[in-house]
């Protein structure tokens, strides 16, 4: 039923509610001034059934004297009405007394509500003020219609109706129900920008969260039009302009506008963009006596002749003021400033040092955190209570603490503490869910079908602490993985990482053998710069091959020598010389006219198990503008890892991968990719097959996997690559956007040109062992009487390929950031390749979670 009450006296308010009118009467006032002033004593209430009299009168504050003039009593009124405890209050005098009648507002028994299938009831619940037991109060009910609706707007729902209903009970007691039409989601139909020449409308869009609109929107929730982000993206725009260099730009404002045919928003960018600068000159200057600015010019990113970039000298005044921070200057603040020379559009930054005002501070307050224990924000921050104050580092602190990904938001602001000298840090947080349940798919034209199941926690029991365990199934690929990282070991800024994981790699087109492979990994990591990172870890793990009878089984054919398969092979002339190496009788090719495994995978099969002990780090430096789709920045890898810390292998492998990104024009993102490896020897002890560098399309494009470098070339084998000890690849693309799709849609074209090498191969080329031992079906000598079997296998040869081939490609590319994940289609053909190289043009690969 509709909201409203009959109410006896002189005034009737009539509020709106939102989307729905709804009467409101507000409390009845009858004053009737009495002729002398009275006392507390003479008031007499009336109607109370809950409020006691005392209370009432309590709100009635006597003068001088204990007396209640007119005015006294218009302000005890006005406080019993803003109590909410009364939906009606009258004052009359009665001969000598003065007469409070008083009708109390019911109380709510229940709140209920309706029509919600979006939002639960237990987050509405959360967010009205009107409470079950609590007293009933019309104003109160209109802010919770209103905080209701301002709820549904934040979800993307503009068109909701929210109609409040009060059921009367017995004992002045109400139901109240909240009656929610919640109407179609609203989004964002169109984002447009005005007054951008410099960058392109497609590649804005880039910067900003909110997007348009699309037919996978309902996968995500960025086209919502949210008041907030639009805001929020203002400033990105400011910021992404800023760092290219235009030191005037202004979003001048950002324009909303409801298209009742289209049923939603437009958001209109306006920019003035201003001239773009470079920098002239950089200078720093100190007012401090004892600090050389010229010593602090090494942490300056700001460099004569580049774009001015304001994000360049935020992080130059952090680590300037850091560093004087170190050297006992507490209290030294840098200013930057920059001179503009506007006719030749340049700036003159200069760093300005000075002695800052001697604040320290008082004490950290942390506001918001339900789960997250005080301690985890808390090792966040460079300083504590009593340090002096320092802004360069609170901001790193505000920073670290948004990119541990536990919060909505993250805020530090300052208040005054105790005394001037004294300031108080607030930290205000909004905390949001941090563990993730997945179910992963996938298919690649190397891995085949791939299914996965997944759960992690980022904040594990509210410590900061990151916990994964992970199952694989696939055609080709299975095993499991359980993952867990300590990032402040022992109370430093190093973090542990403790990796146990098992994985089988099953023969599939490209590979005749499988591999099985049980691991355990625990690995510490070092932040030593924003962008400089090194890892050092230690593995051991036991890996063995696994190889079908039939591939080690060393029969010949059973129509030869009375079928009994086993004697030498005679390599017809067609085949007796291979690329100029023999194959004939000396190079022991007995045992492959049923499709033998290549020797080395034999030898690995008959050795077993074998257990790797490795020592390893990782040295990572990383600019790149964003992590999952970079645009500007270069990335390095430098990784060795030495194997030989006790187990069966030793050896020394290192590696290198760069990757430079940075925008060309028209949106075009070009990508140079340099990397190469090595794999040394170490001691006596043989390298195995399984430790050379295997390379295929992650070295060049068009070839398939493992189908590069040195191969077994038998041609009645199974002509297994056996890998490399030495390699090299470079790569150049251009990505560039299809301009004529929707930007959300988020398809781009490549076009690529690799090269590449692999060779050098270490690994056995023959098999002498002793002792008349039936290995691989193989007929062993006989050390003791050095005789040879009448029908021997022999099995002690290979002959392989090893060329230093130049293998190039070129090709085309689609990439596409799915929902359902990074999905990458390549179409590539070989320039140059080997004579014994394997080609694979087309490959696809990718994976979802849902």
């Amino acid at each position: 039923m509709k909201f409203g009450l009959r109410v006896r006296g002189g005034m009737l308010a009539a509020l709106i509610m939102f989307a729905v009118p709804v009467a409101i009467p507000l409390a009845n006032v009858v004053v009737s001034a009495p002729a002398a002033a009275q006392t507390v004593n003479s008031i007499e209430v009336v109607g109370n059934r809950r409020v006691e009299v005392e209370t009432i009168r309590s709100y009635f504050k006597p003068g001088p004297g204990g007396t209640l003039d007119a005015g006294r009593i218009d302000d005890g009124l006005k406080a019993l009405i803003e109590t909410g405890l009364f939906q009606d209050v009258q004052i009359n005098r009665q001969g000598g007394r003065i007469v409070v009648t008083v009708v109390e507002n019911p109380v709510i028994g229940r709140v209920a509500f309706e029509g919600n299938k979006k939002i639960k009831d237990e987050q509405l619940s959360a967010e009205v003020q009107s409470k079950p037991r609590g007293t009933f109060s019309r104003p109160m009910v209109q802010s919770d219609a209103s905080r209701i609706a301002e709820i549904y707007r934040r979800s993307g729902r503009y068109d909701v109706h929210v109609t409040p209903e009060i059921i009367e009970q017995p004992n002045n007691r109400v139901d109240l129900i909240f009656t929610i039409e919640e109407g179609p989601k609203t989004g964002v139909k169109a984002v447009e920008f005005v007054g951008n020449n410099a960058f392109s409308s497609y590649r804005l869009k880039d910067v900003i969260k909110t997007h348009e609109t699309n037919i996978l929107s309902f996968l995500g929730g960025n086209d919502v039009y949210d008041p907030d982000r639009v805001e929020a993206d203002r400033d990105l725009i400011r910021r992404f302009y800023l760092k290219h260099g235009y030191a005037d730009v202004q979003v001048v404002a950002a324009l909303t506008e409801y298209d009742p045919e289209k049923k939603g928003f437009l958001v209109t960018f306006k920019i003035e963009e201003g001239q773009q600068y470079r920098v002239a000159s950089v200078d720093f200057q100190s007012s401090i006596s004892t600090l050389d600015p010229n010593s602090l010019r090494s942490f300056s990113r700001v460099n004569v002749g580049s774009l001015y970039n304001v994000e360049n000298v935020e992080k130059s005044v952090e680590e300037m003021q850091i560093e004087a921070s170190r050297r006992g200057y507490a209290f030294a603040v840098v200013r930057p400033r920059g001179d503009r020379n506007f006719e030749a559009h340049t700036v003159s930054v200069v760093f300005a040092i000075d002695e800052g005002p001697r604040t320290y501070i008082e004490r950290i307050n942390i506001r918001g955190n339900t789960r997250t224990r005080d301690y985890v924000i808390r090792r966040e921050f460079d300083i504590s209570e009593g340090d002096a104050y320092n802004r360069a580092l609170v901001d790193r602190a505000e920073r670290r603490l948004k990119n541990l990904d536990f919060f909505k938001s993250v805020k530090i602001t300052t208040e005054p503490g105790s005394s001037s000298d004294r300031v108080i840090l607030v930290v205000d947080l909004e905390e949001k869910s941090t563990g993730d349940f997945s179910v992963s798919g996938g298919y690649s034209t190397t891995d085949g079908a791939l299914a996965e199941v997944s759960i992690s926690e980022r904040n594990l029991l509210g410590r900061g602490l990151f916990a994964k365990a992970a199952v694989t199934y696939g055609q080709f690929a299975r095993g499991y993985s359980l993952s867990f990282v300590e990032p402040y070991l022992l109370d430093y800024r190093v973090a542990l990482g403790l990796d146990f994981y098992q994985r089988q790699q099953l023969a599939n087109n490209f590979i005749s053998y499988g591999t099985k492979t049980l691991g355990f990994s625990p690995r510490l990591g070092f932040q030593l710069r924003e962008d400089l990172s090194l890892q050092v870890r230690y593995s051991i793990y036991q890996q063995e091959i696994t190889l079908p009878t039939t591939l080690a089984n060393c029969n010949n054919r059973s129509d030869i020598n009375g079928g009994n398969g086993q004697i030498p092979f005679n390599p017809t002339p067609a085949f007796a010389n291979l690329n100029g190496i023999s194959l004939a009788g000396s190079n022991g090719l007995g045992c492959f006219l049923d499709g033998e495994a290549s020797l080395p995978v034999r030898k690995e099969l008959a050795n077993g198990r074998t257990l790797t002990s490795a020592l390893g780090y990782t040295l990572s430096y990383n600019t790149l503008d964003n992590n999952k789709n970079p645009t500007d920045g270069l990335l390095v890898d430098f990784k060795q890892d030495f194997a030989g810390v006790g187990g069966d292998v030793s050896y020394l492998k290192t590696a290198l991968d760069a990757k430079y990104f940075t925008p060309l024009v028209s949106d075009i993102v070009g990508i140079v990719h340099l990397q190469g490896g090595i794999l040394n020897k170490i001691g006596n002890t043989e390298l195995r097959m399984l430790d050379h560098f295997q390379m295929g399309p992650n070295l060049v494009r068009g070839f398939a996997p493992n189908g590069i470098g040195p191969r077994d070339i038998n041609p009645f084998g199974t002509q297994d690559a056996i890998g490399g000890t030495k390699y090299w690849g470079a790569s150049l693309e251009l990505q560039m956007p299809f301009w004529f799709l929707p930007k959300e849609v988020g398809l781009k074209g490549a076009v690529y040109a690799d090269a590449g090498g692999l060779w050098g191969y270490q690994g056995p080329t023959s098999w002498a062992q002793t002792g008349e031992v039936n290995v691989s079906g193989c007929i062993r000598p006989t050390p003791a009487t050095g005789t040879v079997p009448a029908n021997p296998g022999t099995c002690l040869g290979l002959v392989y390929d090893d060329q230093n081939t130049v293998r190039s490609s070129v090709g085309v590319g689609l990439v596409w950031q799915s929902p359902f994940g990074p999905l990458r289609f390549d179409y590539a053909v070989p320039l140059t390749k080997g004579k014994f190289d394997r080609v694979q043009e087309f490959r696809f690969g990718g994976g979802t979670t849902f």
